[in-house]
C-alpha cells in the first residue's frame, strides 16, 4: 500500500515559529467561552446584579433582535469605574494571588463585561444613591469606553446588550429555536432565585409582562412558583450548620429543601439542585448522594425533587474549573455528601402537614377505591404486642395516634389531634420492620437445614455476599444452615431464600424480607395489635414512605372535615329559627 502523502499546512511546517497570540485573538477565545448563548448573557448581568446587593432585578429580552437589558437597584458605578468596567481582567472583587481563594462574589475575573463587548454591543447606565444624576457609556469591542453623556434615572444600574453575536455570524445561526433560548433563560433567573430567595424578579419579553417571582425568606416560597402542582405545603426545609474549619467568619452548613415523597416526585431527577456559596452548581458526587439518601422512600423510575444550599469557606472551594463556573473543586466533598445525605435523611423523618384540602376527596376516593391484589407473602407470624413494641432508639414524635377501627381488613382508622387518619397496615408493617432489620441484622442458625437444588454461579455468589455461606450437599444440591431472623419460622422458606438469591445487595435483601415479613392485608387485627403497629411505625425514620415508595398514611384533617360539612355556614330561616 502506497504512503498517504502529507501535505504542507501551516500546522505542519517546522518553519513557522511558535509565538504567543495577540490580546485581541486571546480575549475572543475566552469571550467565546464565556458567552456562548443568550442564557449565558443574561446569567452573567445578573450575578453582576447581585454582586451589587441588588434587592430587585428586571431582566428584558427581545431576542428576534438580539436585544438584552438587566436593570437591578444596586450599588451603582461612578463615571471613573465605568470607564474601566470593560476593560478585560478589570474588576473590584479580588486584588492578589490569595484573593483567589477566599472569594466570595460571583465574579471575580473581570471578564464578563468585556465578553460581553465582544459579541455584541454595550451600553451601561449607572446612577450611585448619593448622585444627582447618572451616566451612559458605550463601549467599543475591545471594551474601551466611546461615548460618555449623563442620564437621568433612578439609583442602580441598567446594561443593555444589542446585535447580540452579529460579530460571531456562525454561532448566531447555530443558536437553537427562540422558544428553546427562553427555556435556557428561564432556567437561570430560576436557578439565581433560588440560591437569593429575597431578591424580587421581574421579565419581560418583547415589551410585556413574562416571568415574575416573588421573595420570600428562604427558597421553600420560590418552588411553588416555578413548579406546577407543587403546594408550599408538600415542601420541608431545614437548616444545619457545621463547625468550620476556616478561620473565616462565615456561618457554614447546608440549607435543605425536599417535597415530601409521599406526595411529590418526578419523571427525572431535573429537580435534584445543588447550589454552593449562591451558585447553582453540577456536582454529580452531590447530586448522587442526594437520590442515595432519598433510597426505598420513592416508588420506581421516579427521582425528588431536592434544593440543596451549601455554604462553604471560600478556602475550601475553587472556582476555576470551567470558565462559567457550572462546577468547581470542593475540599472535603466525601464530607459534605455524607452531611447532605443526613441533613435529608432528618427531613425525611419530620412529621408533616396535612395534604392540600383540594387534595383530600381525590386521595379518598383512589385509596379506596385501588385493591391490592392478594400476594404471595403470608401474614406475620407473631403480631402480637409484643412482637411489635420492641424498643427502639428512636426519638419520639409528635401527633400520637389512636387506633379506632379496622377498615376492610387493610386500613387502620385513627384518631389524632386535629382530625383523622387513615394508614395501610401492609406497608405500614413493612416499614418498621425494614428500619428494625437495618437496625439489626442478625442470622440464627437453623435447627434442620434448607437444601435447594439448581443454584447459579450468581446465586452462590448473592448468598456469599449475604453472609448464608451455603455449602454443598451433594450433586448440584447446598444446604444453607443459618439465615436472618425474620425468615427463620416461616414455612415458605426456601421461597423466600431463592427470592434473596436474584440479586441485589444487603440493602435489596431487607427491603425483600420486610415485604415477605409484614402482615397481610386482609388480616384481622384487634384494637390493642393496631395501636402496637401505629406507634412503632411512627417511631421510624421515614414514616411517609414504605421501602418501595407507596404514601403510607392518609391524613383528614379537622379543618378540611369541618369544610366538607359546611360547619362554617351561617345557621338562617331554613332551620326555624
Amino acid at each position: 500500500m502506497a504512503p498517504i502523502p502529507v501535505v504542507d499546512s501551516p500546522h505542519t511546517d517546522p518553519s513557522r515559529p511558535i509565538q504567543p497570540l495577540p490580546g485581541e485573538v486571546v480575549h475572543s477565545i475566552a469571550a467565546g467561552e464565556v458567552i456562548d448563548s443568550l442564557a449565558a448573557a443574561v446569567r452573567e448581568l445578573v450575578e453582576n446584579a447581585l454582586d451589587a446587593g441588588a434587592t430587585h432585578i428586571t431582566v428584558a429580552l427581545w431576542p428576534e433582535q438580539g436585544r438584552v437589558q438587566v436593570a437591578d437597584n444596586g450599588i451603582a458605578m461612578g463615571l471613573d469605574n465605568l470607564h474601566q468596567a470593560a476593560i478585560p481582567h478589570s474588576t473590584s472583587k479580588i486584588r492578589t494571588q490569595a484573593d483567589l481563594w477566599q472569594v466570595q462574589s460571583l465574579g471575580f475575573r473581570g471578564e464578563a463585561l468585556h465578553s460581553l463587548a465582544q459579541v455584541s454591543q454595550l451600553e451601561i447606565c449607572s446612577r450611585p444613591s448619593g448622585n444627582e444624576s447618572g451616566w451612559r457609556v458605550t463601549y467599543s469591542a475591545q471594551g474601551e469606553p466611546l461615548a460618555t453623556t449623563p442620564v437621568a434615572m433612578a439609583p442602580g444600574s441598567v446594561v443593555t446588550l444589542t446585535n447580540l453575536f452579529d460579530r460571531w455570524p456562525a454561532r448566531r445561526q447555530r443558536l437553537p429555536a427562540i422558544p428553546r433560548q427562553l427555556t435556557q433563560v428561564q432556567r437561570v433567573i430560576h436557578h439565581c432565585a433560588l440560591a437569593h430567595p429575597t431578591i424580587t424578579w421581574t421579565a419581560q419579553l418583547n415589551d410585556r409582562p413574562w416571568l415574575a417571582l416573588t421573595p420570600s425568606p428562604t427558597a421553600r416560597g420560590l418552588v411553588p412558583q416555578m413548579v406546577r402542582a407543587i403546594a408550599e405545603v408538600d415542601l420541608h426545609e431545614g437548616w444545619q450548620a457545621v463547625p468550620s474549619t476556616s478561620d473565616i467568619d462565615l456561618a457554614t452548613g447546608v440549607y435543605g429543601l425536599i417535597g415530601l415523597p409521599d406526595r411529590c416526585h418526578r419523571p427525572r431527577p431535573d429537580w435534584v439542585k445543588v447550589a454552593v456559596n449562591g451558585r447553582l452548581v453540577t456536582v454529580p458526587e452531590l447530586e448522587q448522594g442526594i437520590l442515595q439518601a432519598f433510597r426505598h422512600t420513592l416508588p420506581r423510575h421516579r427521582y425528588p425533587l431536592a434544593f440543596v444550599h451549601l455554604t462553604a469557606a471560600p478556602s475550601d472551594i475553587d472556582w476555576n474549573r470551567r470558565p462559567d463556573k457550572s462546577t468547581l473543586y470542593l475540599h472535603q466533598l466525601d464530607r459534605w455528601v455524607t452531611l447532605c445525605q443526613s441533613h435529608i435523611e432528618a427531613l425525611l423523618g419530620q412529621q408533616g402537614s396535612s395534604l392540600p384540602d383540594a387534595n383530600q376527596q381525590q386521595r379518598v376516593t383512589q385509596l379506596l377505591k385501588t385493591a391490592e391484589p392478594g400476594g404471595a407473602y403470608g401474614p406475620a407470624d407473631d403480631l402480637s404486642a409484643s412482637s411489635l413494641s420492641d424498643t427502639l432508639p428512636y426519638r419520639d414524635r409528635p401527633g400520637r395516634l389512636r387506633a379506632i377501627a379496622q377498615v376492610h381488613d387493610r386500613y387502620i382508622l385513627a384518631e389524632q389531634t386535629d382530625g383523622l387518619c387513615l394508614i395501610e397496615q401492609h406497608i405500614a408493617h413493612e416499614r418498621v420492620l425494614y428500619e428494625r432489620l437495618q437496625d439489626r441484622w442478625r442470622l440464627v442458625p437453623l435447627t434442620t437445614p434448607v437444601v435447594l437444588e439448581g443454584l447459579t454461579e450468581k446465586q452462590l455468589e448473592q448468598f456469599q455476599r449475604l453472609e448464608l455461606a451455603p455449602e454443598e450437599f451433594g450433586p448440584n444440591r447446598w444446604a444453607i444452615r443459618q439465615v436472618p431472623a425474620p425468615l427463620g419460622d416461616r414455612d415458605d422458606l426456601p421461597d423466600a431464600l431463592l427470592e434473596l438469591s436474584l440479586g441485589g445487595n444487603l440493602d435489596t435483601a431487607q427491603v425483600a424480607i420486610a415485604c415477605r415479613t409484614a402482615i397481610r392485608n386482609g388480616t384481622p387485627m384487634d384494637v390493642s395489635t393496631m395501636q402496637t403497629l401505629l406507634d412503632d411505625w411512627q417511631q421510624t425514620r421515614q414514616p411517609r414512605t414504605c421501602p418501595h415508595g407507596r404514601p403510607i398514611c392518609l391524613t383528614l384533617s379537622e379543618t378540611s372535615l369541618a369544610r366538607f360539612f359546611r360547619r362554617s355556614w351561617v345557621v338562617g330561616k331554613s332551620h326555624g329559627i
